[in-house]
């Protein structure tokens, strides 16, 4: 078996704790004594705080194959995880608890955001596959309200078939709120959508992609959420934007690259929407792990591959 080289320096145990803990904090007041959201009939060998301190911390490890995570487990960890689950029922639990890990997420921005009104909005492709597959691929098409297409993402420059994810964060890098769209659908159509993400009185700072004067007026209107773009240079109105709303939003680009880099959110091994979908809410709950172990190390807290260094 071929050695992962990130576990060289760490150990799952260890870092399975601390995902644990942080997990179990952010929602104390929400689960049972054994760590579960809701009542089982017959206790589960692990908890659903375990489950997603596990998916979290595998991703954050840039884990992304669960057959090489549980053999890993079961080799080398045995006597720390005497109440090991089988892999398919972590992954059916996983699937359902996705709605847990983006709360967790959530919670994780409100809690550590500093009192500033600044959030930020943008998207990025997720491909499923490669362009001559396209035709012939089944995997992710279990939604018809949300299938898979081709489309030009113009900031990076290629062609590609799949989604489009689109990530609201705090100014200091927090995740907010995640949202999966068709890839060809344009940012300006997903600003109906941020109603239901229950944004507090915020300013939202957007590139370009969504200026939409009707949909912008709309979500100040319902949600006091105001979006502010650059302006087009064919626009005569005024524009509040300036260097200093493109500084902030440059920190939603660092995240991107780094669920590219460390998260490998780009490399997909789904075959469901539901799996997808899981998969990508583990790896935003573990960017806000990362994020409040370095806010506790009092190290800077966007340098998320160094979290977990001794």
């Amino acid at each position: 078996m071929v050695s992962n080289p990130i576990l060289i320096m760490h150990n799952l145990k260890t870092n399975f704790d601390k995902f644990f803990s942080i997990a179990k904090s952010i929602f104390e007041e929400e689960v049972s004594d054994e760590g579960n959201f809701k009542h089982y009939p017959k206790k589960p060998k692990m908890s659903d705080l375990q489950i997603i301190a596990l998916s979290s911390m595998a991703e954050a490890l840039s884990i992304d194959s669960e057959n090489w995570l549980f053999s890993k487990l079961k080799s080398d960890y045995a006597t720390d995880f005497p109440n090991l689950i089988h892999r398919s029922n972590f992954n059916r639990r996983r699937k359902v608890l996705a709605d847990k890990a983006a709360e967790l997420a959530r919670k994780a921005c409100l809690k550590f955001r500093e009192n500033d009104s600044e959030f930020i909005i943008d998207s990025m492709p997720v491909p499923i596959c490669q362009n001559v597959r396209a035709g012939r691929i089944k995997v992710c098409k279990d939604d018809p309200d949300l299938m898979p297409t081709k489309a030009y993402h113009a900031s990076h420059r290629i062609y590609y078939y799949g989604f489009k994810l689109h990530l609201v964060i705090s100014k200091e890098g927090f995740p907010f709120a995640t949202g999966l769209t068709t890839a060809s659908m344009h940012d300006s159509q997903y600003i109906p959508f941020l109603k239901e993400d229950n944004l507090p009185e915020c300013q939202l700072l957007g590139d370009r992609g969504y200026i939409s004067s009707t949909h912008q007026l709309s979500l100040f209107e319902q949600a006091k959420v105001r979006l502010i773009t650059p302006m087009k240079s064919n626009m005569k109105a005024i524009s509040v934007w300036g260097p200093k709303q493109g500084r902030i939003r440059k920190i939603i680009e660092t995240l991107f690259s780094q669920l590219c880099d460390q998260l490998m959110i780009k490399r997909n091994y789904a075959k469901t929407l539901e799996g997808l979908f899981a998969r990508i809410i583990a790896k935003i709950a573990s960017v806000s792990i990362l994020k409040i172990i370095n806010k506790m190390k009092g190290k800077p807290i966007n340098k998320i591959k160094h979290a977990l260094l001794i």
